[in-house]
């Protein structure tokens, strides 16, 4: 009997200890608060980049008190009488959701055309919109001036997924 007791005490306490040390975890967890990217929680700019050519460099700096998600890429208006965003360069997915600190950023980069694509104009401005964990339109839409008073674009520009560093977001 004194066995099956010591066992039923030592099974007891290697439970609870378990469960304290789950309530540990999770209360650590629950300490960081992680909000979805927003016009509203970003500062975001638009440069033109030397390197590679017809490319534009968009940044994202958090400027919340709390983490924020940049969620996919960012949804692009390339002017005022755009009817459909960019399209997002497939191949630039990251592994995992890119995570900004405050005054962290991340870049998405921005080829504006390709002798490949067909018709285009000179726009003077370029609509931003965050997107959210399913993929779907979050907050207001900022709209940016665009380098030089005016930058082309044709059918083939594109965007890439968000990226911790300019180097990632401009290899596309």
């Amino acid at each position: 009997m004194r066995i099956t007791t010591r066992t039923a005490t030592a099974s007891s306490l290697v439970a609870l200890t378990a469960l304290a040390l789950v309530g540990v975890q999770a209360g650590t967890a629950s300490a960081v608060t992680t909000a979805g990217c927003t016009t509203a929680n970003t500062k975001l700019t638009v440069t033109e980049v030397s390197r590679p050519i017809n490319h534009l460099l968009l940044k994202a700096t958090n400027t919340g008190t709390t983490n924020c998600n940049a969620y996919y890429a960012p949804d692009l208006r390339a002017g005022a009488d755009a009817q459909a965003p960019l399209a997002w360069v497939e191949d630039s997915k990251p592994q995992a959701v890119v995570t900004l600190k405050p005054g962290e950023s991340a870049y998405a980069g921005i080829a504006t055309y390709s002798p490949d694509g067909e018709g285009g104009t000179t726009t003077k401005t370029l609509g931003v919109l965050f997107t959210d964990r399913n993929a779907g339109g979050t907050g207001k839409e900022k709209t940016l001036n665009l380098p030089n008073g005016g930058v082309f674009f044709n059918s083939a520009a594109a965007v890439t997924y968000w990226q911790y560093s300019a180097a990632d977001a401009l290899t596309w």
